[in-house]
């Protein structure tokens, strides 16, 4: 396996991405993917795990930081955007369909859990991504989101927190951060127990800065994942399972996308799907067969 770094553009701001080949010569052209994982999250996590297994089966798969998050630059830092977020997507997809060792005429996406519903906004943006793959994809809006929140007047809780960080970065430029993952505190994003991002040996590695700017409750309560389906027409496969988040609404995704959609349902709990053996392999196995048959061959 060859793996090096990679820079690129995305609204002036420098992102930082890593390539995954099985080969290190870069005369062999080969189908490219995009893969990115969880809100809150860095390259080294979900997405360099399924991108070492794509690049075993013969892909250049991509991995990279959104911009305010790891090794990229960007301004606050720890901001879940979702505009900021599927921007950085549609400037990965233009950067990768550039590259010379990747095969021209379509581009592969995976997006793992929360970014597979900003990869579907850029798809339906125009982002040019041939065929899109998700896996456990977290794909929210604020009637559904509530309930992981004690309801609306959690939500609104959360969001005058928000209010009141954004002012103070207005104000003064202090970007007021909580846990990204902290059991029993409310103000963390993620306040239940989680083992993936509590187990060095999992998500909580030291790449993963455990923090998130407070101000993102704003835009993350009020995303809207399913708003922009009806224009989608790029060939979709979910990869998920009853045990994984919001399955209903892959079947309400699956009625409304203009393109070829297919699912295939595993076992497995939403975090499984991040990284134990049985639930990749499986999530793998299903994505490599929808992107053999939807990107360029030769």
């Amino acid at each position: 396996m060859t793996t090096f770094p990679v820079v690129f553009e995305s609204s002036g701001t420098l992102l930082a991405g890593r390539v995954h080949r099985r080969t290190d010569d870069l005369l062999e052209r080969q189908p490219g993917v995009l893969v990115t994982g969880s809100w809150l999250t860095v390259k080294e996590q979900m997405a360099d795990l399924y991108a070492a297994e794509l690049a075993a089966r013969g892909y250049t798969a991509i991995t990279f930081d959104f911009a305010g998050f790891g090794e990229s630059g960007g301004e606050p830092r720890q901001f879940e955007l979702p505009s900021r977020k599927i921007a950085d997507i549609a400037a990965a997809a233009r950067f990768a369909s550039s590259l010379s060792f990747v095969r021209p005429g379509g581009l592969g996406y995976v997006g793992v859990c929360a970014s597979a519903q900003y990869a579907l906004a850029a798809i339906a943006y125009g982002a040019p991504i041939a065929s899109f793959g998700s896996v456990a994809g977290w794909f929210h809006d604020t009637e559904s989101v509530a309930p992981f929140y004690g309801g609306i007047d959690g939500v609104r809780m959360r969001l005058d927190r928000a209010q009141a960080a954004l002012a103070r970065f207005r104000d003064d430029g202090v970007v007021m951060t909580v846990p990204a993952y902290e059991p029993g505190n409310d103000r963390a994003g993620m306040f239940f127990e989680m083992d993936y991002y509590a187990n060095p040996s999992r998500g909580a590695l030291p790449s993963w800065r455990n923090e998130m700017a407070e101000a993102s409750w704003l835009p993350w309560l009020t995303f809207d994942a399913k708003s922009t389906a009806d224009v989608v027409a790029a060939p979709t496969l979910f990869v998920h399972s009853d045990g994984c988040v919001f399955p209903s609404h892959i079947e309400e995704l699956r009625s409304r996308l203009r393109g070829p959609v297919s699912a295939v349902w595993g076992e497995g709990s939403q975090t499984d799907f991040y990284d134990q053996s049985d639930q990749v392999a499986f999530a793998v196995e299903a994505l490599d067969a929808h992107f053999s048959s939807t990107l360029p061959s030769s």
